[in-house]
């Protein structure tokens, strides 16, 4: 054996790994033998696994065409351990260390779409809102072939993934395919210095609020609580909301947690279990809801992932939200970064997150409760309209008791302008309309 894997043998035989059965080690005292065995078998790596292993590395660092050093060898073997685990565990190196601040934070430079390994892969989650991805036409599900004519190499996608990052002002072309498309084209993109914005909010219609939240960092939940405070002194008090989660990929778990909150008074809002103590854990609101029980509705789509999950099962499954749209992403597991030296960490899949009905959505998604199709609305072939109503007849009579109490900077969407822009907003305002008006009812009905 050459001299190179004899130390690599002598190091791994040192370290004890677990499973690794010694001629030293003392039989088990806490299992019958016949089970003891039966795990042994199941799960040992013996001196034979280990000389394979040390065999082969070394016969890459003496026959592969292009010299590779050692460190470089033993960076890739770690990361092929993880991202053979799951599309979202990964090997850390300083510059994935700072991409992952930078994705936190909602500062960095690039196209702004957040992807993932998906069968061998790389497929787009999400574009982010005004990214250059966005105004490109990058939708979910979308694969992404090529990144400046490079193919994208099953086994080693975050090769890919580092590419699409870089300098503010420098091209790059990536050759996509369409989700139900058949043929690949070539999206010509500038990269950006993304400073996004996680919550926008305004007013539909007067009464009814708009919220969007594109992502989940940290600020998410005080930005939301901060611009609503200030809708409602400009505005006055909502009837209801909509909460704009579509192409939402994620974020952080504590920011899904503060958000979901905010409109709960009570109840679970998810649950996390892990094989690690400290994976288990419970998170349940507390009491102040924004809308003060006014109805809320929830818009999703395929590109609602992760966090954004969180925020609507706890919603469903609390009976204080709607759910609109169509089935979202699927995933249900929740990452922790664990560092390994100043300038490395392993991000790993540790626990699975479940609703406050114990569901678990991984590779499931979240079923909306009204399904809603990506549909666009176009506006109708009509005549000439002479009269359209009393008030186009010469000589009516005017109203006597004209309503002046309240001015409408807002018009109501009587052309159909909004479902020609977004369909699916439109029929989730059409639909809150209907629960306060329903409430107000109830309400009156009840004093």
């Amino acid at each position: 054996m050459r001299p190179t894997a004899m130390r690599l043998l002598t190091l791994f035989t040192a370290l004890c790994l677990p499973g690794v059965v010694h001629a030293s080690d003392p039989p088990s005292t806490t299992a019958p033998a016949s089970a003891a065995s039966t795990m042994a078998q199941d799960d040992t790596v013996d001196l034979r696994d280990i000389r394979n292993f040390t065999r082969a590395y070394a016969i890459i660092r003496q026959a592969y065409v292009e010299k590779i050093s050692n460190r470089e060898l033993m960076d890739k073997a770690i990361a092929g351990m993880l991202s053979g685990l799951d599309p979202h565990s990964a090997y850390l190196g300083r510059k994935g260390l700072d991409n992952l601040a930078e994705d936190t934070s909602g500062r960095y430079s690039g196209l702004g779409v957040e992807v993932a390994q998906v069968n061998g892969e790389l497929m787009v989650v999400a574009p982010l809102d005004g990214s250059p991805a966005a105004r490109a036409g990058i939708r979910p599900g979308d694969v992404i072939l090529k990144v400046d004519q490079a193919p994208v190499d099953p086994a080693d996608i975050n090769a890919s993934i580092a590419k699409l990052r870089g300098a503010p002002g420098t091209p790059i072309t990536l050759t996509v395919l369409h989700d139900k498309s058949g043929l690949p084209v070539d999206v010509a993109m500038t990269r950006e210095r993304i400073a996004l914005t996680s919550v926008t909010l305004r007013e539909l219609e007067p009464g009814y609020a708009y919220l969007r939240v594109s992502q989940f960092q940290e600020d998410t939940s005080d930005d939301l609580q901060r611009k609503f405070a200030a809708l409602v002194k400009a505005n006055g008090p909502q009837r209801g909301a909509v909460l704009d989660l579509r192409s939402n990929p994620g974020g952080l778990l504590t920011a899904a947690v503060g958000v979901s909150d905010a409109f709960l008074d009570r109840g679970r809002i998810v649950r996390t279990r892990g094989r690690l103590p400290d994976a288990n854990m419970a998170f349940d609101a507390h009491a102040g809801d924004l809308l003060h029980g006014a109805p809320l509705i929830v818009l999703v789509d395929h590109g609602t992932a992760s966090a954004a999950e969180i925020v609507a099962g706890a919603l469903q499954d609390n009976h204080r939200a709607l759910i609109m749209g169509r089935r979202t992403f699927g995933k249900g597991v929740v990452q922790t970064v664990i560092p390994i030296d100043e300038n490395h960490a392993i991000k790993l899949t540790t626990a699975r997150y479940y609703t406050p009905d114990g569901r678990s959505i991984q590779a499931e998604g979240i079923a909306p409760d009204i399904r809603i199709a990506d549909l666009v609305a176009r506006q109708g072939d009509h005549g000439p309209s002479l009269i359209g109503s009393e008030a186009d007849l010469p000589n009516h009579l005017a109203n006597e008791q004209p309503d002046v109490s309240r001015p409408t900077p807002i018009k109501p969407d009587e052309d159909g302008a909004l479902a020609r822009s977004d369909y699916a907003l439109a029929q989730a305002l059409n639909v809150l309309k209907g629960l306060a008006l329903s409430r107000r009812q109830t309400s009156t009905t009840t004093h």
